[in-house]
């Protein structure tokens, strides 16, 4: 049976760099809640479709993510999961659907997630995502015309990771409790990061 891993992480823990790393070197998809309510926004539910949220600009309930993602899972031969569950019944739906390979928790600390978002900068023709420490293009011309997104600001990045801790912290108990959840320290270099992760998968 193909690889069924769940990345869990605060926003710049990593979980999309490491995947995407994770759905090459294995061979099976990355799936993003985004990803998946975008690929089924016509999707009929008890509840309507994510469409009818989506356009009103409201948050899609959790009963209509959960059916999306499901189906997701269902097409999909072995997956990595980034950005679901967010919240405790997520997770204890998840747990009824299907069986988990790994559930990794990137470990980070408040600075450093801090310090890894504010300093993002997006270059607004390509769309193209920089660092100003870790990560800046070659080109003078492409640094110039870089542009820090309103998301990235200190202070709606702390906010978004006291959302991101009030819903997700529970999620990460509800692994803890199981005995299903490994932790790996995603504050190393993410070569090493991706090579615990894989030690973790390969030993399951």
């Amino acid at each position: 049976m193909s690889n069924r891993i769940l990345l869990l992480g605060a926003p710049g823990a990593g979980k999309g760099t490491q995947s995407k790393r994770l759905a090459e070197a294995y061979d099976i998809e990355h799936i993003t809640t985004g990803d998946a309510l975008r690929a089924n926004k016509d999707m009929e539910t008890e509840h309507g479709t994510p469409r009818e949220y989506m356009e009103a600009g409201d948050l899609v309930p959790d009963p209509v993510v959960n059916e999306i993602v499901d189906a997701a899972l269902s097409d999909a031969d072995g997956f990595v999961l980034d950005g679901y569950p967010r919240n405790l019944s997520q997770a204890e739906y998840l747990s009824e659907q299907t069986d988990l390979t790994a559930a990794i928790f990137l470990d980070v600390g408040e600075d450093e997630l801090v310090r890894r978002l504010t300093g993002r900068r997006m270059d607004p023709e390509t769309g193209d995502i920089y660092h100003t420490e870790f990560n800046m293009p070659d080109d003078e011309e492409v640094e110039e015309r870089l542009v820090q997104r309103d998301d990235d600001t200190e202070e709606v990045v702390k906010d978004r990771l006291d959302t991101y801790y009030e819903n997700t912290e529970p999620v990460i108990e509800h692994y803890r409790e199981t005995g299903e959840l490994v932790e790996v320290d995603g504050e190393a270099h993410p070569d090493e990061v991706f090579e615990r992760i894989s030690e973790i998968v390969d030993d399951a």
